[in-house]
């Protein structure tokens, strides 16, 4: 029977805590909950069965009331069955939980459920049920005045009076060192050695037995992250044949053999005021790299991914709602939730509650409504801080650049100084968005605790808003900044605009996309990488020091030394699961790279399809072996984080016809290929104008820049008919991209009916 436990602060407490403990502990006893004092610490809870039958009933828990024989499988299975190919993704998971029929539960018709569960009461509830019972005990018991909101373990520990309460794990994960037979493990034993295992890394997940442990609102995310994960496979596979498609381009393309074999034909104007000129053809090499990420699949791909993401999740939608269906979840509300503890200490009066007729604490909404617009206004100032560091990074750049050119005796350094500078730019960039997320991240919490939401979804969904809108600047300003206006202010020879008295960047030597390919992935795979590290080390860490502090209390005498430690004492030393928002938001982020900025980078997909697979079992790991257990709570849906998804969806579907309208060498190519009946011969001259005679160099070297402008500066036809292609193109991209879209919903909504 699984139970939970409390530990009081040794030596801390003052007397009103003092108080509130031994009438909270009084009033679980007269509400028959058995107690254990184990030692001066731990207090061991344990309700008996006629206890749960009143609370089930008192909280209108659901029980089991007859099992349903319908076989969990999904598509991939389905399709790999009926064209008789093994599956190389199937595991036999031993002790499937059964599926039931359930309803509300009733004490006067215990026997019918008794009947159902051939007689035997274990069958009547299930595992997380019993603990939604003891919770229901926990989270009802007054141990004050129940007008002061001094109701409940939750406020019991905001205010210090216990440190922790926790269920029980059922048992060691460890697996038997003998063998034994599968159907004796504990589901613990089950989770860490069919899903929390790296061996496991290509097998489908037990998201029953996850539910049976965790609840539905753990499992629901490792089905969406395991959905996710599975989704990105094709579009990996596409991603990089379309980016080994590059590789043949470069060797056949005929404006890159033009660029390469020049030799000093295109003399190109300065970068920068103090840098000389250069050939077109030193950049042989750069400008094949560019064709790598800029390419004709560029534009399919584009459009696939568009596509992929908007049928991605009508597709998850319809598996959540299965799954939900599955686990007799899919009408779940909270119809009556329990104010959130900080809520009833600080709400500054009580209303009575017109449908139960109770006294509640209630907190004014005009004045929530204020609050709510004082953290709109903090957002908003920390947005112009992310931007003041994205302008600071650029000026970075610039100055790294001309110092570098300066003083490089070398000509490589000489001519790589922008290639230097970028790079460096990136990696510094990706520090300060770090930096950043966890300033923010903490003034977050601040403003959501400060806007007094009563119930614990509304200020998950308030909090997560926040964080969102503000990442959403964080991470993505950067990327955008240099695919839609690195280099689009630089002005031309004689007129170049500045900035704090410096002249605006300019793209580099190979353009603007291979420099969006290079910041998304260092930004992208760089805080992958980090985090991956943090959630593999940083929990060790932390699990060693935890124990080192309960070690060096055993040896003064005040616990007991860690061999031989009682489950409790064992789960107390294990760290405290703090929520599912950082793993979503992490997947979130990720979504947004993939599809915003993927016509940048094919490859996104695979390195996103490759950090996942790590992820879920980091994520596993960690729930089974490192974390103590957490509540059990129910959901029918991933919450707030459903409709974010779609938002990048559609910014996705605008940013890539951007993209390949504005920054890709797509549409000039088209067009050039059309005026020139089909050959690409003469392009690269095609692309580049002469500055007036006037305006050379102090050199006075004649020279070329990147433009369609005359001797005189002014803007050429063909400027203009490139412009109204490239805005038909953004509005065809959208049209066709959104009219699959709405034919797609349409479908999947007449299937549902």
């Amino acid at each position: 029977e699984s139970r939970s436990d409390q530990k009081d602060e040794e030596g801390g407490a003052n007397e009103s805590h003092r108080k509130w403990r031994e009438a909270f502990l009084s009033k679980l006893r007269g509400a028959g909950i058995l107690q254990e004092l184990r030692n001066i610490c731990f207090v061991l809870l344990s309700a008996p069965w006629n206890v749960l039958c009143y609370y089930a009933e008192e909280i209108s828990l659901r029980v089991p009331l007859q099992v349903v024989n319908s076989p969990n499988t999904n598509w991939s299975e389905q399709l790999l069955q009926k064209l008789s190919i093994p599956n190389p993704l199937a595991q036999d998971v031993p002790n499937p939980p059964a599926d039931y029929y359930t309803c509300q539960f009733r004490n006067t018709k215990l026997e019918r459920w008794a009947e159902a569960g051939s007689g035997r009461r274990d069958t009547v509830a299930v595992m997380r049920q019993r603990e939604q019972s003891r919770l229901g005990i926990l989270a009802r018991t007054p141990y004050g005045s129940v007008s002061r909101g001094e109701v409940g373990i939750d406020r019991l520990l905001t205010e210090s009076v216990f440190t922790a309460a926790y269920p029980l794990h059922e048992g060691p994960f460890q697996l038997p060192v003998s063998p034994s037979c599968p159907q004796s493990l504990s589901v613990r034993q089950i989770l860490y050695g069919y899903w929390a295992q790296w061996s496991c890394w290509r097998r489908y997940q037990p998201l029953d037995h996850i539910r049976e442990y965790y609840g539905e609102k753990i499992a629901l995310y490792f089905a969406w992250l395991g959905f996710y994960t599975g989704w990105l496979l094709p579009s990996s596979v596409v991603g990089t044949v379309i980016f080994l498609f590059g590789f043949w381009l470069v060797a056949t393309d005929v404006p890159a053999s033009e660029l390469c074999d020049s030799g000093g034909t295109f003399t190109m104007c300065p970068l920068c005021n103090i840098c000389s000129h250069w050939n077109l053809s030193s950049i042989c090499i750069i400008y094949k790299a560019g064709l790598l990420f800029d390419n004709g699949g560029t534009v399919f791909f584009s459009v696939f991914m568009s596509l992929w993401a908007v049928t991605f999740l009508e597709y998850w939608k319809r598996t959540c709602s299965a799954l939900a269906h599955r686990w007799d979840c899919s009408e779940f509300e909270e119809i009556e939730e329990r104010p959130r503890p900080e809520f009833t200490a600080m709400a500054p009066m009580t209303m009575r509650n017109p449908v139960t007729g109770a006294e509640e604490p209630y907190f004014p909404e005009k004045q929530r409504f204020s609050r709510i617009l004082t953290g709109c206004m903090v957002i908003i100032v920390m947005v112009a801080v992310v931007l003041i560091f994205v302008i600071a990074v650029i000026l970075y750049r610039s100055i790294l650049s001309i110092v570098i050119y300066k003083t490089a005796e070398h000509d490589f350094f000489m001519f790589s100084a922008g290639q230097i500078a970028s790079l460096t730019g990136s990696m510094l960039n990706l520090l300060v968005i770090l930096m950043l997320s966890r300033v923010y991240i903490s003034l977050a919490h601040m403003l959501t605790r400060w806007e007094m939401h009563r119930t614990q979804t509304k200020y998950e969904d308030m909090f997560i808003l926040k964080v969102f809108i503000f990442q959403f600047v964080n991470f993505y300003s950067s990327p955008v900044y240099v695919a839609f206006f690195k280099g689009r202010f630089v002005g031309y020879p004689g007129n170049y605009n500045s900035l704090f008295g410096i002249r605006n960047e300019d793209c580099g030597s190979g353009g603007c996309l291979i420099e969006l390919a290079q910041e998304l992935l260092i930004i992208m795979v760089g805080k992958q990488l980090i985090n991956n590290a943090q959630e593999f080390v940083l929990p060790k860490l932390k699990t060693w020091w935890q124990k080192r502090k309960l070690r060096e209390l055993g040896e003064a005498g005040q616990l007991p030394g860690e061999a031989g430690l009682p489950p409790w004492e064992a789960d107390h030393q294990l760290l405290v699961c703090e929520g599912l928002f950082s793993e979503y938001l992490e997947m979130v982020l990720q979504f947004g790279f993939i599809t915003i900025f993927v016509a940048a980078c094919p490859l996104a997909p695979l390195f996103a399809l490759i950090n996942n697979w790590v992820e879920i079992r980091l994520d596993a790991h960690k729930f089974v072996t490192e974390y103590r257990r957490p509540v059990v709570e129910r959901g029918q849906d991933i919450g707030i984080w459903l409709p974010i998804l779609q938002f990048i969806s559609h910014i996705a579907v605008l940013s890539n016809a951007l993209l390949i309208a504005f920054t890709s060498a797509f549409v000039p190519r088209l067009y050039y290929s059309y005026t020139a009946d089909g050959s690409m011969s003469g392009y690269i001259n095609f692309t580049l104008s002469r500055p007036h005679t006037h305006t050379h160099t102090h050199t006075h070297t004649p020279c070329r820049y990147r433009g369609h402008r005359d001797e005189n500066g002014r803007l050429l036809p063909e400027y203009f008919h490139l412009l109204a292609i490239r805005l038909a193109f953004v509005f065809i991209f959208e049209v066709s991209t959104h009219t699959h879209t709405h034919t797609h919903t349409h479908t999947h909504t007449h299937g549902a009916m």
